[in-house]
């Protein structure tokens, strides 16, 4: 009953830190772009930061982009920088009455969002690359193709853009066409997708700054209003990749735990009353070389998994290869000792299903049908835990002594916790 409501528990938590990490940043820069735009008193503050703001976002962000190689965020606020001016331009050569007007914005309005959608899918190939070339060119050749179709035949194109498929008509109060809310629909479905799976700093950076985008086409003429709109996206872009590499820095990528550099920085954090705990998968190199190291790496996230949901107010850690941290700020052993005997009970009595191997790398000539049932395993851990005093002043002391006492629960028969 213990282990299950625990496990509900930690659904729920994990439920709520993903929703969590979906509306902050991002979520939270959205919402104060439009109370900004809503509000009458900050009218006079936005128009006079609008001629120099762009200028400051869209340079800040593809110099960060370049120097930390992210060729999604340049490409992307290249394409925001690039929009946000031409609607200007366009909007002071003609009137959005005007049909070459209305071609442009609702040109800008249907690509945008798919190239938004090509950038979020497609993986960091750099930018002066073959590559990012070629991507760079597919960008830059969208405008230039557009203007010639609209200086040659600007009715004929304004009529697809506005074709109305689903007989629904156009609301009020939007200044969109079907075709730019189909293309933005699809690229939030797409989106939303994406960071569900991943639940990366990435896509939901994406997805925010793509709202952020659409609210500046369906609810903004070229103005004031509209060049903040996209300024809001340029910074909840360059704050995505902001976050993205300190994920890279400080979380394992293959446990999802925080990694040995955010184990570092809050061990100097820590008090004069703590616990802290070393945890070792018993006969990991064994079991790795025995069923390969993909089983392994399964095995490695069952286990971190665990550990991210110990009871306690304990907080783990990926410490290497085999071995984890926890840290239980403001407790002593005897406390943490209880919630990680608990955790070393359900880990035990998880049951670990081998699956069968595989596939072959080349396609055998018949195909056997699977007879055999599928292999469940017994993984435990075993654990040293040590807590500061007299004896262990530093974190360093007690992170020493706890892995001596991990020692002695391996010699004393693994599968135990060792004080």
């Amino acid at each position: 009953m213990r282990v299950g409501q625990r496990q509900a528990r930690e659904v729920r938590l994990g439920g709520m830190k993903r929703w969590v990490s979906f509306f902050i940043p991002g979520g939270v820069l959205f919402f104060a772009a439009v109370l900004l735009i809503s509000l009458n008193a900050f009218k006079p503050t936005i128009q006079a930061i609008t001629g120099i703001a762009p200028y400051v976002v869209y340079l800040s962000a593809v110099l960060i982009g370049w120097r930390f190689n992210r060729s999604s965020l340049v490409f992307a606020v290249l394409i925001l920088a690039v929009t946000d001016r031409a609607l200007l331009l366009w909007a002071k050569e003609f009137s959005l009455m005007d049909t070459r007007g209305q071609a442009v914005f609702h040109a800008a309005a249907f690509l945008v969002p798919l190239n938004f959608l090509l950038l979020s899918l497609a993986k960091e190939r750099g930018i002066f690359t073959v590559h990012g070339m070629v991507r760079m060119a597919l960008f830059a050749v969208q405008p230039v193709l557009i203007a010639g179709l609209i200086r040659h035949d600007s009715l004929r194109v304004l009529h697809y853009l506005t074709l109305e498929v689903l007989p629904l008509g156009p609301a009020d109060h939007l200044t969109l066409a079907q075709p730019a809310i189909a293309s933005f629909l699809i690229a939030f479905i797409v989106l939303g997708v994406r960071f569900t799976i991943d639940q990366g700093a990435k896509e939901s950076g994406f997805f925010w700054a793509l709202l952020t985008v659409f609210a500046a086409f369906a609810t903004a003429r070229p103005g004031y209003a509209s060049v903040l709109y996209f300024c809001f996206a340029g910074v909840i872009l360059l704050v995505s990749l902001i976050e993205a590499s300190h994920a890279m820095a400080f979380r394992d990528e293959l446990t999802g735990l925080p990694a040995r550099r955010a184990l570092k920085e809050d061990l100097l954090k820590l008090g004069r009353h703590y616990a802290l705990a070393m945890v070792d998968i018993d006969h990991f190199k064994k079991f790795n070389d025995t069923y390969g190291h993909d089983v392994g790496d399964q095995v490695l996230r069952m286990v971190a998994a665990k550990l991210a949901g110990i009871s306690g107010g304990g907080k783990s850690f990926r410490y290497g290869g085999e071995e984890f941290t926890v840290i239980f700020p403001g407790r002593y052993a005897d406390h943490a000792k209880h919630h990680l005997e608990e955790l070393r009970r359900e880990i035990e009595h998880t049951g670990f299903v081998i699956r069968r191997r595989l596939r072959p790398r080349r396609k055998p000539e018949s195909i056997k049908p699977v007879t055999s049932p599928l292999k469940s395993v017994s993984v435990t851990i075993s654990i040293g835990l040590a807590s500061c005093s007299e004896r262990n002043l530093t974190p360093q002391a007690v992170l020493k002594a706890a892995d001596k006492a991990l020692y002695r629960a391996k010699k004393q028969g693994r599968n135990r916790v060792c004080t």
